[in-house]
């Protein structure tokens, strides 16, 4: 799957930017049920992990960025998003809502589904910036990390401060 740059066009030609939600605690999909009810575009990025119970090891998903969902709408469909059950707030700054960069919202959504390894990463804003120029995140921009002799790629949502690390192969990027 590559970063598909005509559905970012496709959103803004129609006035819909992603902005992000803020959500009561451990109510995101909640939150997403509620939101696609009412006609809402949402991205609720997941991540599986294994919770172990006193009885048993059950494989669960649980949200990337917690108590985060992501909406494209058009401002003038802000209200719909605001009152809604589980919503807490769209993420802005003194009230006003402001919208993530699409290629941010599409370069998680790619992530996600490459069905790569993925984890949440503290924020990150230095780093090198590289372009993915093969494999499943063919075309996506993001920094890369060092760690030990293996190189960690870095996308971050500079909005609300949060970051997801994959693994990936040195040959497969090139520096910006």
């Amino acid at each position: 799957m590559s970063f598909d740059i005509s559905a970012v066009v496709d959103d803004l030609s129609n006035g819909k930017e992603w902005y992000a939600v803020y959500t009561k605690s451990r109510h995101e999909k909640v939150a997403e049920i509620n939101l696609k009810n009412r006609g809402v575009t949402t991205f609720l990025p997941l991540r599986e992990i294994v919770s172990r119970w006193k009885d048993r090891n059950k494989t669960i998903n649980v949200p990337l960025f917690p108590s985060y969902v992501f909406v494209n709408v058009g401002l003038g469909d802000i209200h719909r998003v605001m009152y809604t059950k589980g919503v807490l707030k769209v993420v802005g700054c003194n009230g006003t809502p402001v919208p993530v960069p699409a290629e941010q919202v599409e370069a998680i959504r790619t992530l996600v589904q490459s069905k790569l390894k993925y984890d949440p990463y503290p924020y990150l804003d230095r780093g090198r910036e590289v372009l993915i120029k093969s494999g499943p995140l063919q075309g996506v921009i993001g920094r890369i990390m060092e760690k030990r002799s293996k190189h960690r790629f870095v996308l971050s949502i500079d909005l609300i401060k949060k970051s997801v690390s994959v693994e990936v192969n040195v040959l497969d990027m090139e520096p910006l």
